[in-house]
């Protein structure tokens, strides 16, 4: 197989790195924050649409019309799944443990090959199943916890993200030579669209004038773009390689802050999720 110029393995590496290391404190911002949830969703759809749209003018001027349109029927489904994940990603973190829902994100790439075998006719191999049917029952497990606690619906939530993910994914790696960064902002503006028929107050007090343009600017705006980006330069593995980072890292911050603890089984499930995830992209990226 032709590998790909080390520059743009070099770049793709980076932006994947850049993008995960500014998502990380999201969860915290978001746990931190006093909004209720649409409040927080207006919010973090219609900053970042505003700035990636004044980002994109600047780049394409009196191109950028066509450029969106250029988009076509795949930029418009990526833009509805952005919406969606976005969404639901805000809601799940308010109605269950933060760890639970970056675990729950953490399956897009099973996801992904699911969805890649029914859609695209991408032939899956046995490794990948033996990788989904494990990482299925850890959920399972982890379910099961949640029956318990009554946060189901955080953690159902924080499955659709994954499928969401996963879908923009295969959207994604159906349209590598389409820049679908205009389609994500149209997904932002999409999601303040949405959210605004249900907010109650988007006057920002105390310490929300500063945690909410930080957080819209940091944790969403430019992530999204270099997510959207990164991967017409890596591999699915190395991309979601470097996403497991958030797994990891954005429970301990928000451990380390307001000693927020994932439950035993959370961890336990989590574990071996995560771990799955590793050894299955550590396998895909030596085929390469």
């Amino acid at each position: 197989m032709k590998y790909m110029p080390y520059s743009n393995q070099k770049k793709g590496m980076f932006l994947a790195f850049v993008a995960v290391i500014f998502i990380t404190p999201d969860s915290l911002l978001i746990r931190l924050a006093n909004l209720t949830s649409w409040d927080l969703i207006f919010y973090r759809g219609f900053i970042p649409f505003f700035i990636v749209f004044a980002g994109l003018l600047i780049i394409y001027k009196s191109k950028f019309i066509s450029q969106l349109l250029e988009n076509g029927w795949h930029g418009a489904a990526y833009a509805v799944t952005f919406a969606i994940t976005n969404i639901f990603f805000v809601i799940s973190i308010n109605n269950t443990n933060v760890a639970n829902t970056l675990i729950m994100i953490a399956l897009a790439p099973m996801l992904s090959a699911v969805i890649s075998f029914i859609f695209l006719k991408e032939s899956t191999d046995q490794k990948t199943w033996i990788a989904i049917t494990i990482t299925t029952l850890a959920v399972i497990y982890i379910f099961n916890d949640s029956f318990e606690k009554g946060d189901v619906l955080g953690n159902f939530l924080g499955l659709v993200c994954a499928a969401g993910l996963a879908a923009g994914a295969v959207i994604i790696r159906s349209a590598k030579k389409i820049n679908l960064v205009p389609s994500a902002m149209m997904g932002k503006l999409l999601v303040a669209l949405i959210a605004f028929f249900f907010t109650e107050s988007l006057i920002l007090k105390g310490s929300d004038a500063i945690i909410i343009p930080v957080m819209c600017i940091v944790c969403v705006a430019i992530p999204f773009v270099l997510i959207t980006l990164a991967p017409r330069y890596i591999t699915a593995p190395e991309v979601n390689l470097f996403f497991l980072l958030e797994t990891i890292l954005g429970p301990l911050w928000v451990w380390l802050v307001i000693m927020e603890q994932p439950s035993t089984e959370t961890i336990i499930g989590g574990f071996v999720i995560i771990s799955t995830i590793v050894f299955h992209s550590i396998l895909n990226l030596k085929k390469k």
